[in-house]
C-alpha cells in the first residue's frame, strides 16, 4: 500500500514538549527538556511504524456496512460495534470495554455504542475520545468509482463509505492510544474514556438518555470529538464554531377540500400559492435570510485562503448566481440559513386540474453560532404566522432542535492541541467555523459544563463525506494521529500548566 509522505518525526522541529519549550532564534527549531523531546520523537516514530496496521483496521471497519437508519439491517451496526470493542480490548489499555445501548425518547432501543474506561493516575486529567462507527447509506451506486463498502486505495486516499466519516476518527483514536501505550510502557500519564457512538448519522436519538445512563463513566477534563474537517491536506483545523439547527414540518391550508381549478381558480387561494408566498417571505431579494430575530455572527472567523472557490465547487448550474451577502465564510458558518428540503404536494406525474387544499414542506434552519436555537425557533414561528397570505392557516410541527457551539480559545486544552497540530503538521492551524451542526455537542456541554471540548477531524475539502466516492487522505490521517498522540502526552504530563 502506498504511504503518503509526512513530516520527519525525528526532526526536533516537530517534537516540541509544550509551552516552556523555546524556538532557536537561528534555526527556528524547537528545543527544550531532552526527556520530553526524546519521548515525543519516539512517539512520532511509533505512530509511523504502526500506521499500516491502523489503515488495515480502518479498511476492516469500512467493509462493515453499518448504516444506522431504521430501513437498513441493524445486524451490521451490531457487528460493527462488536468488532470495534474487540479491537479496543486487544489494546490492553482499558480496565473495561462494553457495548451499551440506551432507549430513544419513544422507548425503542438505540443503536449499540462502545464505551471503554481507564481511570486516571492520582492528580492526572482524563480525556474522553469520541467518534462514531455508523455511516451514511451508500447512495447511488452508479456514482461510485469503487465499491462503496470495499476499501480501495487510490494514490494517497482510501475510498469507501465511512472511510473518513467517521471510521477514520476511530482509527485515529486507537492509533494514538496504541502509540502512547508503547512509548510509555503502558504507564499512561492520564485517564482515558472512549465513546464510539452507533447512531450519529441518524441524529443521535438516544444520545441524551445514554449520557443519563452512562455519563459518569464518560466524565472527563477534556473531550475530543473527531468528526470535523481540515481546511486542506496541508493545514490542520480546529473547529471553534458550529451552527445550530432547527428542522420542522410546515403545513399550509386554505380550503376544506379540493376544487376543480376551472370552477374557483382565480377566486379562492389554493394551498400551493399560499405555501409559495409564505416560503418566499423567508428570504430577501438577494437570497439572504429575512426573518427578524435571527442573528448573525458576522466576521467572527478569519477567512481561509481560497475560500471563495467553494462557490465554484458548489457546481452552480447555468447562469445561477450565489445568494446572500458577505464573505463565503460568513455566509456558510456565521450567518443563519434557511433551506426547504422537501415538499409534499401532488407530483407533476399525478397532477390534475385541482385547487390543492393543503401542502406541507420540510424546512431546515441553520442558526448562527452564539444564538440560542429555541429563541431562533420562536422567531421563525412568529415570522411564518405573520406572513401567511390570504388568511391561510399555518401549522408547524415535528420540531428537531440542536444548539450551536462556540469554543473558548484560551483554555489549556485548546492551547495544547493547537501546539500539537502546529508542531506535527509544520503549518499554522486554522480556527474553523463550520456551517453544519453537531447537536450532540450541546448535550456534552450541558452534561459536562467544566470539560474543555475540542472538535477535530480527519476530513479535507476532497473527502466528499455523505456523497459517493467518500475518501480519507492517508497523509491527513497520519498527521492527525501524531497530533492527537502528542496532545495526550502533553495534556497528561501537565505541559499546558507549566
Amino acid at each position: 500500500m502506498q504511504q503518503p509522505t509526512t513530516p520527519d518525526a525525528s526532526d526536533p522541529a516537530t517534537v516540541a514538549a509544550g509551552r516552556e519549550t523555546a524556538r532557536d532564534d537561528r534555526t527556528g527549531a524547537l528545543v527544550g527538556d531532552r526527556d520530553d523531546v526524546a519521548l515525543e520523537r519516539d512517539l512520532g516514530e511509533r505512530v509511523d511504524l504502526l500506521f499500516p496496521s491502523a489503515v488495515a483496521r480502518l479498511a476492516e471497519l469500512v467493509r462493515i456496512p453499518s448504516v444506522s437508519w431504521a430501513s437498513f439491517d441493524p445486524e451490521h451496526v451490531e457487528r460493527s460495534a462488536a468488532r470495534v470493542a474487540e479491537i479496543v480490548r486487544a489494546l490492553g489499555v482499558f480496565e473495561r470495554v462494553d457495548v451499551l445501548r440506551s432507549n430513544r425518547a419513544d422507548g425503542t432501543p438505540g443503536q449499540p455504542a462502545v464505551v471503554a474506561v481507564r481511570p486516571a493516575p492520582d492528580g492526572a486529567p482524563t480525556v474522553l475520545l469520541y467518534a462514531h462507527h455508523d455511516v451514511q447509506p451508500p447512495g447511488d451506486e452508479d456514482g461510485w468509482r469503487t465499491p462503496a463498502f470495499e476499501p480501495t486505495v487510490v494514490g494517497d486516499r482510501l475510498y469507501g463509505r465511512g472511510a473518513s466519516d467517521d471510521k477514520a476518527g476511530i482509527a485515529l483514536h486507537l492509533a494514538a492510544i496504541e502509540a502512547l501505550r508503547d512509548v510509555t510502557g503502558g504507564d499512561l500519564p492520564l485517564g482515558l474514556a472512549l465513546f464510539i457512538e452507533g447512531e450519529e448519522e441518524d441524529g443521535s436519538p438516544s444520545f441524551d438518555r445514554f449520557l443519563a445512563d452512562h455519563g459518569d463513566a464518560l466524565r472527563a477534563d477534556a473531550i475530543i470529538v473527531a468528526d470535523s474537517e481540515n481546511p486542506s491536506v496541508s493545514t490542520p483545523g480546529l473547529t471553534v464554531s458550529l451552527r445550530g439547527n432547527i428542522t420542522f414540518r410546515l403545513t399550509v391550508r386554505t380550503l376544506e377540500h379540493a376544487w376543480h381549478s376551472g370552477m374557483f381558480g382565480g377566486a379562492v387561494p389554493d394551498a400551493v400559492l399560499a405555501m409559495v408566498r409564505t416560503l418566499d417571505s423567508l428570504w430577501g431579494p438577494d437570497g439572504g435570510v429575512a426573518v427578524a430575530g435571527l442573528t448573525a455572527r458576522e466576521g467572527a472567523d478569519p477567512g481561509i485562503e481560497g475560500d471563495e472557490r467553494r462557490i465554484v465547487e458548489a457546481g452552480l448550474h447555468g447562469a445561477a448566481t450565489p445568494i446572500g451577502r458577505g464573505s463565503v465564510r460568513d455566509r456558510t458558518a456565521n450567518q443563519p440559513a434557511i433551506t426547504v428540503t422537501g415538499i409534499d404536494a401532488p407530483s407533476v406525474a399525478t397532477a390534475s386540474n385541482t385547487l390543492v387544499p393543503s401542502v406541507s414542506a420540510r424546512v431546515s434552519v441553520r442558526v448562527a453560532p452564539g444564538q440560542d436555537a429555541d429563541a431562533a425557533r420562536d422567531a421563525v414561528v412568529a415570522h411564518l404566522r405573520a406572513h401567511a397570505p390570504f388568511g391561510a392557516t399555518v401549522e408547524m410541527s415535528e420540531f428537531d432542535i440542536g444548539q450551536g457551539f462556540l469554543v473558548d480559545h484560551g483554555t489549556p486544552a485548546v492551547t495544547t492541541m493547537l501546539d500539537a497540530m502546529r508542531d506535527t503538521w509544520g503549518s499554522e492551524p486554522a480556527l474553523v467555523g463550520i456551517g453544519g451542526s453537531i447537536p450532540f455537542i450541546a448535550s456534552l456541554v450541558e452534561r459536562y459544563p467544566d470539560a474543555q471540548i475540542l472538535v477535530t477531524g480527519v476530513e479535507d475539502p476532497a473527502t466528499m463525506a455523505h456523497s459517493p466516492n467518500e475518501s480519507q487522505h492517508l497523509g491527513v490521517l497520519r498527521r492527525a494521529t501524531q497530533a492527537e498522540a502528542r496532545f495526550l502526552l502533553r495534556f497528561g504530563r501537565g505541559v499546558a500548566e507549566r
